[in-house]
């Protein structure tokens, strides 16, 4: 593998699906005993969990689940 000349490299889509790094996932580098780790970042985490506390208790109710989908499919 090569980094290209904007620093860049390509992650196998194996480690990629199995660690879970889908496209726009925030990730750290940590520099750790002469290594580098990619990690997913914790900060992406909180600001899902932001997100979702946001938006807990904004609904309505008034439709169901069926409905709803019947709306988004057109």
């Amino acid at each position: 593998m090569k980094i290209t000349s904007k620093g860049q490299v390509t992650i196998p889509q194996e480690f990629r699906e199995r660690f879970g790094f889908l496209p726009n996932t925030q990730i750290e580098f940590i520099a750790e005993r002469g290594a580098l780790k990619l990690i997913k970042s914790r900060a992406d985490s909180a600001k899902g969990k932001s997100l979702v506390d946001r938006m807990r208790g904004c609904g309505d109710g008034k439709l169901s689940t069926a409905q709803i989908m019947k709306l988004t499919r057109g």
